[in-house]
C-alpha cells in the first residue's frame, strides 16, 4: 500500500531526480578512496578530474598545491602521480616489482591490444621483453650490425643536410634517418629519404603522437563506449594506425616469402623463429599479430624520441654558438675530420657526453614517461597504493628537481662534469625511466644520438636564420618537441 502510494505521488521529473540520486550514489561509492590513499583535487561526479590537463607542466603546478605524491581521477580510473627524484627512484627502484604493470587506458588499447613489447603485462611481457633485449644485444653488441648501420646512416644524413641550399626545418630529414636506423634492425633495410609511401608513414606515425598528447584525444578514455561512434582526434588516430599497421604487414608477409631461420636477417627474422619454438606455450602469445604491435613498438620507440633529442640538440648548438664551438673543437681534437666517429669514442670525449646528456635533460623528450600500474597493494611514502592503480612518474620533474640540479631550469653541461672536467653520470639523470619498466632501446638511442650529433658538428656549423627567433619552449606532443625552427647550415 505504501509503496504504491509512493509511486502514484511521484511524477516523471521525480523518477529521474531520483534516478540520478542514485547514480551519483553509487558513483560515490564505487569511487571512494581508501584509507590514507594521496590527496589531490576534488573530483566530478562521473567525470573525476577529467578537465585537468594531462601534461607536465599541470602536474608541477599540483605537486606544488598537494605535494610529490597525489591522486587524479579520468572517469572512473584512479591516478596516482609521483614527482622528483626521491619519489620516482622509491616507486621505480625501492619497489621494484610494485609497478610493473601496464594500465589499461583506452585509446592505447585500441590500438596495442595489451600485447608486443611495450603495452603488455604479466608472463607475454616478460617473454617478450627477454626476446627484445636479446635481439638487440646480438644485432648491437655481438654482431656490431647496430653500430656499423648508424654510422652509414649518418654519411646519408650529413649529404641531405649538405644538399639543402638555404635555411630549412631539420624536422623531416632526422625523422627519416632516426627511422632508417630502426628500420635495419626491424626489416633489414633502409628506406630513401624520397620513398613517399614510407614517408608517409612516418607522417601518419608523427600525427598520432602528436594527437596523443592533446586534451580532446584523451577525452576518449573516460568514456570511449560511446566516443567510439562520434568524430574526433581519436578517429583520426584510429585511421592512421590501421594504414601503419597494413605496412608493417605488408613487411611480415615479404619476409615469410623468404625467411630461413638459419640466417636470421633482422627482427621480424627472428620473431619468426621464435614463434615456431613457441608453439606449445601460447601464453607467451608470440603470434602475427603481436609481431606486427611489436614491429609498431619498436618503429615508435625508437623514432621519436631520438629524432625528437637531436632536433633539440641542434637548437641548442644555435642558441649557445660557444658551446658548439667547444664540442666541435673536441670533435677535431679526438676524432678529426679524415673518419667517423664511432662508439668507442665516446670515452675520449667528456665534454660532448655533457653536452648530449644536457640535451636529454634540459629537452626533457618524455616528461611523463608511459603510465604503470600497482601490481600489488603498495607503500609508497606516506601513502597507501591500492593494487590496480595506475601510476605517472613525473621524469620533467627528476630531470629539473632543484635538490639535485645545480641549475635545473638553464642548459647547463656543466651539471655532468667534475672539477676535473671529467664526465659524471648523475643519479638523477632518468630520461630512460628506471626499474623494470625502462626504456628497452635506451643503448640503441644512445648510440644513434652520439653517432649522428658527432657526425653533424665535425661536418657543419649551425646557426639561426636573419631576422628569425628561436624559442626554447616546446610543444606538449604525447611528448615534448621543439616548436618548429629553421636553421642555417655551413660546411666546416
Amino acid at each position: 500500500m505504501f509503496l504504491n502510494l509512493l509511486y502514484d505521488s511521484f511524477d516523471f521529473k521525480s523518477w529521474i531526480i531520483l534516478f540520478f540520486l542514485f547514480l551519483l550514489l553509487a558513483d560515490i561509492i564505487k569511487n571512494r578512496s581508501p584509507s590514507n590513499y594521496p590527496p589531490g583535487p576534488w573530483p566530478l561526479p562521473f567525470l573525476g578530474t577529467v578537465f585537468t590537463k594531462m601534461d607536465f607542466r599541470s602536474m608541477n603546478k599540483l605537486a606544488e598545491v598537494y605535494g610529490n605524491i597525489f591522486s587524479l581521477r579520468v572517469g572512473s580510473e584512479k591516478m596516482v602521480v609521483v614527482s622528483g627524484y626521491k619519489m620516482v627512484k622509491e616507486a621505480l627502484v625501492t619497489h621494484l616489482d610494485s609497478f610493473v604493470e601496464r594500465p589499461h587506458v583506452p585509446l592505447f588499447h585500441k590500438i596495442y591490444k595489451g600485447i608486443g613489447l611495450t603495452m603488455s603485462n604479466g608472463y607475454r611481457w616478460r617473454t617478450h621483453r627477454k626476446f627484445g633485449g636479446l635481439h638487440l644485444r646480438l644485432f648491437g653488441e655481438e654482431k656490431k650490425i647496430l653500430e656499423n648501420n648508424i654510422q652509414q646512416e649518418s654519411v646519408y644524413l650529413c649529404d641531405a643536410f649538405k644538399a639543402e641550399k638555404g635555411p630549412f626545418n631539420p624536422m623531416t630529414i632526422l625523422n627519416g634517418s632516426v627511422s632508417n636506423t630502426v628500420a635495419c634492425l626491424t626489416f633489414g633495410q633502409r628506406f630513401d629519404y624520397h620513398d613517399e609511401y614510407y614517408q608517409r608513414i612516418l607522417r601518419l606515425d608523427n600525427e598520432c603522437v602528436q594527437i596523443a598528447g592533446s586534451y580532446r584525444a584523451q577525452l576518449y578514455n573516460v568514456c570511449p563506449w560511446l566516443l567510439d561512434y562520434f568524430p574526433g582526434p581519436h578517429q583520426t588516430m584510429f585511421s592512421n594506425y590501421k594504414e601503419i599497421t597494413g605496412f608493417l604487414r605488408g613487411e611480415i608477409i615479404k619476409h615469410k616469402e623468404d625467411w630461413d631461420p638459419l640466417n636470421p636477417r633482422d627482427f621480424i627474422d627472428n620473431y619468426l623463429t621464435e614463434m615456431e619454438k613457441k608453439k606449445s606455450d601460447p601464453e607467451a602469445g608470440f603470434n602475427i599479430e603481436a609481431l606486427v604491435i611489436s614491429c609498431l613498438d619498436m618503429i615508435e620507440a625508437g623514432t621519436e624520441t631520438s629524432a625528437s633529442t637531436l632536433r633539440w640538440g641542434l637548437l641548442f648548438m644555435i642558441k649557445y654558438p660557444e658551446i658548439q664551438k667547444k664540442v666541435q673543437e673536441e670533435i677535431d681534437r679526438v676524432i678529426g675530420q679524415s673518419r667517423q666517429s664511432c662508439v668507442a669514442d665516446r670515452a675520449d670525449m667528456p665534454y660532448t657526453e655533457a653536452v648530449i646528456h644536457e640535451i636529454q635533460r634540459f629537452g626533457d623528450v618524455v616528461p611523463l614517461g608511459f603510465p604503470k600500474s600497482s601490481a600489488k597493494d603498495t607503500k609508497l611514502g606516506e601513502y597507501f597504493i591500492p593494487k590496480g592503480t595506475s601510476i605517472t612518474t613525473n621524469l620533467s620533474s627528476v630531470l629539473h628537481d632543484p635538490n639535485e640540479w645545480e641549475t635545473p631550469d638553464t642548459f647547463n653541461p656543466g651539471h655532468f662534469l667534475n672539477e676535473n672536467g671529467q664526465f659524471w653520470k648523475r643519479d638523477a639523470f632518468l630520461p630512460f625511466s628506471a626499474g623494470k619498466r625502462a626504456c628497452l632501446g635506451e643503448q640503441l638511442a644512445r648510440q644513434v644520438i652520439f653517432l649522428f650529433f658527432t657526425s653533424l658538428l665535425q661536418r657543419f656549423t649551425f646557426s639561426k636564420c636573419p631576422g628569425e627567433e628561436l624559442s626554447l619552449e616546446g610543444e606538449l606532443w604525447f611528448t615534448n618537441v621543439p616548436c618548429p625552427y629553421r636553421m642555417c647550415v655551413t660546411s666546416r
